[in-house]
């Protein structure tokens, strides 16, 4: 009598265990199936690089440089330029976080209006460093613009 009963419990066990198998996530393709993969043109993101852009020179045969659709020219250093001990040229980029040693009044730029560059919002300065000048909230030391190559 045991016998006949475990025989009926293997029989509609059986069944069961094959469809477990055959279950697949749609994740994972079945055994011998290769995967989708989809099909078309790859998105590439464009990326922006801000900063001034080179067009050709200007008066007196010197390149001429735009920044937000504005043209200058690289001027002088306004002052004797001397890198902090352990620091050397950087190309910062937008989205950096400047040291604090940078966010004082001994790096600030305020000559800004002779290269035709606008007066900072509140909050924020123009901060040189070497050859450029960065854009820098004062609060978080975050770069939001950067004029490459300014001085020289």
């Amino acid at each position: 009598m045991l016998r006949p009963l475990l025989i009926a419990i293997l029989m509609l066990a059986v069944p069961t265990f094959a469809a477990a198998q055959e279950h697949r996530d749609e994740h994972h393709p079945p055994p011998g199936r290769p995967a989708v993969v989809p099909r078309g043109p790859a998105v590439v993101p464009r990326v922006v690089v801000p900063g001034p852009r080179v067009v050709p020179p200007g008066p007196g045969g010197r390149p001429q440089l735009v920044f937000r659709g504005h043209p200058y020219h690289p001027i002088p250093f306004a002052r004797p330029w001397v890198y902090p001990a352990g620091w050397a040229y950087r190309r910062w980029a937008v989205g950096a976080i400047l040291p604090p040693l940078f966010l004082t009044p001994e790096y600030y730029y305020t000559d800004y209006s002779a290269l035709g560059f606008p007066p900072p919002d509140p909050g924020f300065q123009w901060v040189q460093y070497g050859p450029d000048l960065l854009l820098v909230n004062v609060a978080t030391g975050q770069v939001v613009d950067v004029a490459y190559g300014v001085f020289y």
